[in-house]
């Protein structure tokens, strides 16, 4: 009888460990939601350093130069200089 028993034993321990491995905490399902939430912040993170690029190019043509100013002010503000008219086509 002790000769069945520890064969029985293994399997056991066995299937237990194959349990774990698919079904547990740290199991496949659980490695494949992260890996999905680390691909998707990734992009997300791509994204933000896209944007601060941009952001950073703006902030250093501000400081450096009148002319985004006086562009910006133009077309957002509408502004015009000294002695010019202002023609808007509406359509």
């Amino acid at each position: 009888m002790g000769r069945r028993f520890v064969p029985a034993l293994l399997l056991v321990l066995l299937l237990l460990l194959q349990a774990q491995l698919w079904l547990g905490k740290g199991g496949l399902p659980a490695v494949s939601s992260l890996e999905a939430d680390l691909k998707e912040k990734s992009q997300d993170n791509e994204a933000a350093r896209l944007r601060n690029t941009q952001i950073n190019a703006e902030v250093t043509d501000l400081k450096e130069g009148m002319s985004m100013v006086e562009e910006r002010a133009r077309h957002e503000l509408g502004m015009v200089k000294p002695g010019e008219i202002l023609v808007q086509i509406s359509k």
